[in-house]
């Protein structure tokens, strides 16, 4: 069932499945960049017979409200938005507090990673746990420019200032935000090729013919000074649970190895063979047995 929320002038879009299911604990699930509440498709179900399941769209993205951004040192526009992980995670603790009402486990791919990551210790019911699906690891983020070559950090100031420029995101999104250039990148982010099929494209492309859509990209792709998750995996106290696609093409599976071996909050790493950066949706009948038990040892 797919309901509109109102939180601070925006509308949030969201579902949920067996919302009368009484339980101890709901699962929130929080998609990546560029995807929606349905890139859950073949995960939010499968749970809903054993605890209430959300999924929501980000600000941004899928059916949700996709405000002008605001950039930091820019002057505030009424009604904008900082797409930042601060404020992404504001959502998320609120829609807990008010709508969900009960303890969770946050379920998230790559930039929902880490904005569950970051939301995690401040909903006020309280977090059983939270599941990395391929987390963004953030290579391109300022506090990681020294592992940057000579070369990338020469261009860096460029690159930030011409970012900045509405005409050029716009134009980047539009050369983007068609259906074969989905499909091709799609097939980049799941190796194996399991699942690419017209519902996924559409899933991912019907949000990008909106009239905001330019924004949430425009604000994202200037996010170079924000959170990155072994800041928040060092000092957290909550279980952290990750799951990783083998052949992931962005995030390297030997950084989440290096995450599980460092940080006492890590209680498994599941790799996922032949899968990229989201197998949830490409090899769900491995990463759902792997939920469903992280949930059994959650309740």
């Amino acid at each position: 069932m797919k309901n509109l929320w109102d939180w601070k002038n925006h509308q949030i879009s969201w579902q949920v499945e067996n919302e009368s299911e009484d339980t101890s604990i709901a699962i929130v699930f929080i998609h990546g960049f560029g995807a929606s509440k349905d890139h859950w498709r073949f995960n939010q179900k499968a749970f809903a017979t054993i605890a209430p399941c959300y999924a929501l769209d980000l600000i941004g993205f899928g059916e949700s409200s996709q405000p002008i951004s605001n950039l930091q040192y820019e002057r505030e526009i009424p009604n904008s938005f900082c797409y930042s992980f601060d404020k992404w995670s504001e959502q998320i603790i609120d829609f807990c507090n008010a709508i969900v009402q009960k303890p969770v486990l946050l379920v998230g791919n790559s930039i929902g990673a880490v904005i569950a990551l970051n939301a995690s210790e401040r909903i006020s019911n309280g977090c059983k746990g939270v599941v990395l699906i391929d987390c963004a690891q953030r290579t391109m983020d300022d506090k990681r420019l020294g592992e940057q070559s000579l070369f990338m950090r020469f261009l860096r100031p460029v690159i930030k200032t011409l970012v900045r420029q509405r005409f050029l995101s716009e134009k980047i999104f539009k050369n983007a935000a068609k259906p074969d250039f989905i499909k091709k990148i799609l097939e980049i982010a799941y190796p194996s090729g399991n699942n690419i099929d017209e519902e996924l494209i559409n899933i991912l492309y019907k949000p990008t013919q909106r009239v905001g859509a330019a924004e949430a990209f425009r604000g994202f792709i200037n996010l170079f000074d924000d959170h990155l998750a072994p800041e928040i995996l060092k000092d957290l106290k909550i279980p952290v649970y990750l799951i990783w696609g083998e052949k992931d093409p962005w995030e390297p599976i030997d950084e989440a190895k290096r995450w599980a071996k460092e940080y006492k909050c890590i209680k498994s790493l599941d790799i996922i063979l032949n899968a990229g950066h989201c197998p949830h949706d490409e090899r769900p009948e491995e990463v759902n047995p792997i939920i469903l038990r992280i949930i059994q040892e959650a309740i």
